[in-house]
């Protein structure tokens, strides 16, 4: 059966338009790349050259052998993936309990989780400052790592509850009833059904600790504790900026968000395809 002229002109320009919207918006990257492989003396030319020739690796040899790269990869790295962790095991259990159990202040705790979302993240700069200097946790990486489970927490908390909202509680009724633990249920029945949402929390929250930058330079002193944010800012000195060293390092510095996301791809969609099916 033939589709109308009417509807396929109009599915033709859908899809034009989105193809469109994915050039703009996949453009800057584009340009990140080529430029991050041309010689250093292409990169200052007033004719743009939408192709990398001649082809050099030298921009990433100068990244990589920046003073403070391996140290500030490492710092990122362990910040990071703490966060992630404690992040995921922390919101799970917080919203399993504003799910399942009814407990004085609960609409309370709610409503102060979704305020604290909506605050900016620069207002909290000076009081968690304060807090951290108060507790010795200044130029720390467990001190910034609090930091960042404190920022993500709203959010992972917020969502997850969402989640765990959507799954009939007789599941964990029949479970208990054939003997199963709490444990076990928790394991074997809300994990599969909340992956989708432990996996687009993990996103926030990697995106949020691997990306920032004012707090890991406000609150870390010794630029032994620096994180990558913080490195890619040496590219830039008083005598000038090493502009083909920075778009390097900067795309350098996006691969780890292209990778991670590329692999927890298909456990998020195959946790969507578990969470949809039901008994």
């Amino acid at each position: 059966m033939s589709v109308p002229f009417p509807a396929r002109a109009r599915r033709i320009g859908l899809n034009a338009a989105a193809v469109l919207f994915c050039a703009v918006w996949i453009f800057p990257v584009y340009w990140m790349v080529n430029t991050a492989f041309k010689p250093y003396g292409d990169i200052l030319k007033p004719t743009p050259g939408f192709l990398p020739f001649p082809f050099s690796l030298a921009n990433f040899s100068d990244a990589v052998h920046k003073s403070g790269f391996l140290t500030d990869l490492a710092n990122s790295a362990v910040v990071t993936c703490s966060v992630v962790l404690l992040a995921i095991v922390v919101a799970f259990l917080a919203a399993t309990a504003l799910t399942r159990f009814h407990f004085f202040g609960r609409r309370s705790f709610l409503v102060g989780v979704l305020i604290v979302q909506m605050v900016p993240q620069p207002a909290l700069l000076i009081p968690i400052f304060l807090s951290l200097k108060s507790a010795h946790m200044l130029n720390s990486l467990f001190g910034l790592t609090l930091t960042y489970l404190a920022l993500v927490l709203p959010f992972t908390v917020w969502v997850l509850r969402g989640f765990l909202q959507g799954i009939p509680v007789e599941l964990e009724e029949a479970a208990m009833v054939d003997g199963a633990s709490r444990v076990r249920i928790i394991r074997t029945i809300l994990l599969p059904l909340v992956l989708p949402g432990v996996i687009a929390t993990s996103v926030f929250a990697f995106i949020t600790a691997w990306n920032d930058y004012v707090f890991a330079y406000v609150l870390m002193k010794d630029q032994s504790h620096y994180t990558l944010p913080v490195w890619l800012v040496s590219f830039s000195t008083s005598a000038g900026t090493d502009y083909g060293g920075l778009i390097a390092a900067s795309t350098l510095f996006a691969l780890p968000v292209v990778v991670f996301f590329m692999l927890i791809q298909r456990r998020l969609v195959a946790g969507m395809t578990a969470g949809a099916v039901k008994d």
